[in-house]
C-alpha cells in the first residue's frame, strides 16, 4: 500500500482537537497567578491552598467518568462539543464568583471539562491519525497544553499589577480560548473507528479517504472491522477481565506515575516554592514564566523524537533523570537560596516535557484495544486525575509539617520505582498501527 497521507488534512483535525490540551494547559496554570491572589483574599491557610488547587482534579474525575460513556454511545465529536461549552462557562463563573466556596465549585465544574478533553482529544487524535504519524500527532495534545501553561503565565504576569483581584480577570481570560475551541470542534469529522463500531462504514470509508487515499481507507477501515468483531458492549467491571487486565494495569500505573513522578507540584506552586527561597511576587511569576518557556521547547524536541526514539526509551530517560535531579533540587531547598534552584527546577521541567509530559498521553491513547478504548482510557484519566488531586493537596500541607525539601525525595524515589516499572512492563509501540498493538498487548500475562 502506498502510504501518502494528507498532512495538512490531519494536521489540521488533530490541532483542532488538541485546543482541548490548551485549555486543560490553561486551567491547570492559571492557579499558579491566581492562588497568592486567592490566599490573600480568603485567608488560605495550607489545607486550604490544597483543596482549591485540587478542586479541579475532583472535577476532572467526574468529567472522565462520564466522558468515556458519552463518547461511546454519541460520539467523540459531541463530547468534545460538551467539553468545549463547560470551559466557556466555567471560566466566565470563576471570574464572578462572589465568595470562595462559590469560585471553589466554578473550579470543580472547570475540571469535568478538562477531565473530558483530557481523556478524549488525544483518543480522537489517535483514532484519526495513522501509524507513522500518530505519535506525533497525539503529542500536538501536550503542545497545546504547554502553549496554554506558557500563554496563561505570560497573561498572569501582565495582570498581576492589576489589584487585589487580579485573580477574577486570570480565571475570567479563559472565556476566550475556549470559544475558539467550541468554534473549532464544529468542523470536525467524527472518528472513522467510532463511526465504524456503529456501523456507518460510508461515513467512515470519507474520513478514511480524506486522511489517505482509497487504498489506506479501504485497507484501514478492514482492518478496524476485523478488530471489533464479534464485539458487545462492555462495562467498567468487563474492562477488567482476565484477558485485557494486563493492558488496563498497564494504562493505569502509566497514568498514575506521570502524576506523582512530582513535577506537577513545580507547575501549581512555583510561586510557594520560590517564595521558601526568598523571592517576591513578581519574581515568583517571572520564573513561572521561565518554566513555561522550558517546557515549550522541549515539548517540541519530544514531538521530533517520539517517532524516531520510540516510546519506552523517552519515558527510562524521564524517570532517571527526575530521580537524580529531585535529590538535587532537595539538597538546594535544604541548605542554600537564591539563584542555584532556578538552573535545576528548569532541569527537571525540560527532562519531564521530553518525555513523561507528551509519552504518557500517547502510550494511553493508543495501548487499548478498539473495543475498550473508550472506557479503558476513562479509566486510566481517572486514575491520572486521583493521583494528581492527592499530589497538589498533600505537598503544601508536607511542606509546612516537614519542610519544602522532604517531598522532593519522596518524589525521587517513586521515579526510580517508575524507572523500574517501565523497563519490565512497557512494550514498545512505535510505528504500528492500534490494531497491532491490540493484539501484541492482549498476549500480555
Amino acid at each position: 500500500m502506498a502510504e501518502k497521507f494528507n498532512i495538512r488534512y490531519v494536521l489540521g483535525i488533530s490541532f483542532i482537537a488538541a485546543l482541548g490540551g490548551y485549555l486543560f494547559g490553561f486551567d491547570f496554570a492559571v492557579i499558579t497567578g491566581g492562588l497568592p491572589f486567592l490566599a490573600d483574599q480568603f485567608g488560605l491557610d495550607a489545607s486550604g491552598e490544597g483543596a482549591t488547587t485540587a478542586s479541579l482534579a475532583i472535577g476532572c474525575v467526574i468529567g472522565c467518568f462520564f466522558a468515556g460513556n458519552i463518547s461511546d454511545k454519541y460520539g467523540r465529536k459531541p463530547s468534545l462539543l460538551i467539553a468545549a461549552s463547560i470551559f466557556a462557562i466555567s471560566s466566565l463563573f470563576m471570574g464572578m464568583a462572589p465568595n470562595l466556596y462559590a469560585f471553589i465549585g466554578g473550579r470543580f465544574f472547570a475540571g469535568t471539562g478538562v477531565g473530558m478533553a483530557s481523556m478524549l482529544s488525544p483518543m480522537y487524535i489517535a483514532e484519526v491519525a495513522p501509524p507513522k504519524l500518530r505519535g506525533r500527532m497525539v503529542s500536538l495534545n501536550q503542545l497545546t497544553i504547554v502553549l496554554g501553561i506558557v500563554i496563561t503565565h505570560l497573561v498572569n504576569y501582565g495582570l498581576k499589577d492589576t489589584g487585589p483581584e487580579a485573580w477574577r480577570w486570570m480565571f475570567g481570560s479563559g472565556i476566550v480560548p475556549s470559544t475558539l475551541f467550541l468554534l473549532g470542534v464544529f468542523v470536525l469529522p467524527e472518528s472513522p473507528r467510532w463511526l465504524t463500531k456503529e456501523n456507518k462504514y460510508e461515513q467512515a470509508l470519507g474520513v478514511l479517504k480524506r486522511i489517505g487515499g482509497n487504498n489506506f481507507a479501504e485497507q484501514t477501515l478492514s482492518n478496524i472491522k476485523e478488530s471489533i468483531k464479534g464485539e458487545v458492549k462492555v462495562s467498567f467491571r468487563e474492562v477488567f477481565g482476565r484477558t485485557v487486565l494486563p493492558v488496563v494495569l498497564i494504562g493505569i500505573g502509566l497514568a498514575v506515575f506521570q502524576q506523582w513522578c512530582g513535577i506537577n507540584v513545580v507547575f501549581n506552586y512555583t510561586a510557594k516554592i520560590f517564595e521558601s527561597i526568598g523571592a517576591d511576587r513578581s519574581e515568583q511569576l517571572i520564573q513561572a514564566v521561565y518554566i513555561g518557556l522550558v517546557n515549550l521547547i522541549f515539548t517540541l524536541v519530544a514531538m521530533a523524537l517520539v517517532d524516531k526514539l520510540g516510546r519506552k526509551p523517552l519515558m527510562l530517560i524521564g524517570a532517571g533523570g527526575l530521580a537524580v535531579l529531585y535529590v538535587l533540587i532537595a539538597y538546594i531547598l535544604k541548605n542554600t537560596s537564591g539563584d542555584a534552584l532556578s538552573p535545576f527546577v528548569l532541569a527537571a521541567i525540560a527532562t519531564y516535557a521530553l518525555s513523561l509530559a507528551p509519552v504518557t498521553w500517547v502510550l494511553i491513547s493508543e495501548i487499548f484495544p478498539n473495543r475498550i478504548r473508550g472506557r479503558a482510557t476513562s479509566i486510566a484519566v481517572i486514575a491520572l486525575w486521583l493521583a494528581y488531586s492527592v499530589l497538589v493537596y498533600t505537598f503544601p500541607v508536607i511542606t509546612e509539617a516537614l519542610g519544602e525539601y522532604i517531598p522532593f525525595l519522596v518524589y525521587s524515589v517513586i521515579c526510580i520505582l517508575g524507572f523500574m516499572f517501565v523497563l519490565l512492563r512497557l512494550p514498545e509501540t512505535k510505528g504500528k498501527s492500534l490494531e497491532q498493538v491490540e493484539k501484541e498487548l492482549i498476549e500480555i500475562k
